[in-house]
């Protein structure tokens, strides 16, 4: 890297690299969201077979449309919301369950959300390095619902900036991806490096507009997910916190007073 432009932000990737990869049943996310529509309690001795079905038919249309989301993502590099999936799925955002569904089904993901105990002492660390931090994620869930997720961590207060594909039109590898989340931190693609724990998205992705990326290959990426590119890391971090060594190495922007 002798030669490089010095490095003014980090920007990471949230899911299995902010937060520890997590194998998560995912046609129960919407079982748990489908029985709570349908005031199907679980394990219930009263629950009919009827309601029961009702409530998994409505569970699979879900993970299909869902299905249907992310691969699109993958092909043409489109977002979505979630509220987009529901709608593609049939759901009646006017029920007077939906609110109870949305909370069983974030209820449901609460375990799979907590942010990796590193996050803090390595943003604290490249911040006194004079480095922005930075967010962005391939996600459905909404900006508000993200930042309570790291409010609730105590890690909020040190972003500089972040952005989620479910606001934008677009989801990574796709350049105006990478262009948004340089924009919301300030930083030219140049001075900023991008940390994530797929090659696709987040190694080749940032790459194409002369970002850096590092990639932290520690998540068992399922291989429907998975698209093989020949992009090479420009340095990869086992852990999150090596990412000061590295960062260090490249030369970071002047200390923070």
């Amino acid at each position: 890297m002798s030669g490089a432009r010095p490095l003014d932000a980090v920007i990471f990737d949230w899911g299995g690299t902010l937060t520890p990869w997590h194998d998560v049943d995912l046609p129960e996310q919407w079982r748990v969201f489908a029985r709570e529509v349908h005031g199907v309690p679980v394990d219930s001795p009263d629950v009919s077979e009827a309601d029961l079905e009702h409530a998994q038919e409505l569970a699979d249309k879900i993970l299909a449309a869902e299905d249907a989301a992310w691969k699109r993502g993958r092909e043409d590099h489109s977002s979505a919301t979630l509220e987009q999936v529901l709608d593609a799925a049939g759901v009646d955002a006017e029920n007077d369950r939906h609110h109870l569904a949305l909370a069983a089904y974030q209820g449901f993901w609460e375990p799979h959300t907590f942010t990796d105990p590193q996050v803090r002492p390595l943003w604290e660390g490249l911040r006194k390095r004079g480095l922005r931090v930075g967010v962005l994620s391939n996600t459905i869930w909404s900006r508000e619902y993200h930042r309570e997720i790291f409010e609730r961590d105590g890690v909020l207060d040190l972003i500089d900036g972040d952005v989620y594909s479910s606001e934008i039109d677009h989801v990574k590898p796709h350049p105006e991806a990478f262009r948004a989340a340089c924009a919301a931190v300030g930083v030219e693609p140049a001075a900023a490096v991008y940390v994530g724990d797929r090659m696709f998205e987040d190694v080749h992705g940032p790459q194409q507009i002369g970002m850096r990326a590092i990639w932290i290959p520690h998540s068992d990426i399922p291989t429907n997910q998975r698209v093989e590119v020949t992009a090479v890391p420009d340095a990869r971090a086992h852990e999150l916190i090596d990412i000061l060594d590295i960062v260090d190495g490249w030369g970071a922007a002047a200390s923070r007073d």
